[in-house]
């Protein structure tokens, strides 16, 4: 019987993020808008076998949900394997193998990552104007990115979400448009708010399309419905469409609409540091742990009393906020 992990607010842990790599082949400009991040060193990057070892732990302490990321995840050698590896982890209790991605790789190997084991997908897609697209993300890539999310529909790694970080200015124009690709089709599409993650903290908060301001626009066009479900730790509000067409519609609105209260995620980054909230400003080094010989027995209780440690709720609104010093190719989505 696995273990529950709980912080000091009573909030069960039940979602891991994992961060495979801070690379990325994109250079979206809400991330890395100064184009080549730092990379850490080689040494420093937790190894298959780490993190198989550390999600092993993490699956036995309660985790339900393990979803990789990055940087550009796929952009990790031999991805396939560490996917098999944690794959075997659902004969311990883990329900649930994900991935987000830019979707660049997937025309070439989407079978391949659901014959590993990966039972779904989340690809981001910013604009579906080739120019918007280009000048959103540094690349010209918007057919391959396309082709991408056929590929991983065929190969059966559904539900398929779509993301798309929404930036006043840039593509809010495209909210409707984004609505007619989901029932298209047949996808979640999902609104995200513009955060404070960038790497030239550029951020403002002028450049925030509200949560609110999306549903609109969406509804003008394509009357939604909240879907009958209990939101409980998701991070995004759900709706369907009122003519009962196909797709579904999330938003993302931690700026205007912060869901901390019931937040049941944690986060491990490339290079082995527990972030206890996406917009922590201090990180813990399990690499660090695990390095120097612990045992087991000791990695649970420093995986436990980080947990501890986790943070209330995120401080975007307040004066005093503090940006992460990494933005998010680091952290990991």
């Amino acid at each position: 019987m696995s273990v529950t992990l709980k912080d000091s607010y009573g909030r069960a842990i039940r979602d891991l993020r994992v961060s495979l790599t801070d690379r990325c082949n994109f250079r979206c400009f809400y991330c890395l808008p100064h184009g080549e991040p730092p990379i850490a060193p080689k040494e420093q990057m937790l190894s298959y076998e780490e993190i198989e070892y550390v999600c092993d732990i993490f699956v036995e302490l309660g985790i339900e949900k393990i979803r990789l990321t990055g940087g550009e995840p796929m952009m990790r050698r031999d991805i396939e394997t560490i996917i098999q590896k944690l794959s075997a982890l659902k004969a311990k209790g883990l329900l649930d193998l994900a991935l987000t991605t830019n979707g660049y790789f997937l025309p070439d190997r989407a079978g391949g990552l659901k014959n590993a084991g990966l039972d779904r997908i989340t690809i981001s897609l910013d604009s579906l104007k080739r120019n918007v697209f280009k000048q959103m993300t540094g690349v010209d890539v918007l057919d391959r990115v396309l082709q991408g999310i056929e590929a991983a529909k065929q190969a059966g790694l559904q539900p398929i979400k779509i993301n798309a970080v929404i930036v006043r200015g840039h593509n809010e124009d495209e909210v409707r448009d984004f609505a007619a690709f989901a029932r298209e089709h047949d996808v979640k599409m999902r609104f995200i708010e513009f955060m404070p993650l960038d790497s030239g903290h550029d951020w403002s908060r002028a450049d925030v399309v509200s949560g609110r301001e999306i549903r609109e626009r969406i509804s003008e066009r394509f009357p939604l419905v909240p879907l009958d479900v209990r939101r409980g730790s998701e991070t995004s509000s759900r709706y369907r469409f009122a003519d009962g067409a196909p797709g579904e519609i999330g938003i993302i609105a931690p700026v205007t609409e912060a869901f901390c209260g019931a937040c049941s995620r944690i986060r491990l980054t490339a290079d082995g540091q527990i972030r206890t909230c996406l917009f922590s400003t201090v990180e813990h080094s399990l690499r660090e742990v695990i390095r120097t010989g612990a045992s087991r027995a000791e990695v649970v209780e420093y995986i436990e009393s980080v947990v501890m440690k986790k943070e209330p709720r995120h401080y975007i609104n307040e004066p005093a906020f503090v940006a992460p010093s990494r933005s998010m190719s680091f952290i990991g989505g």
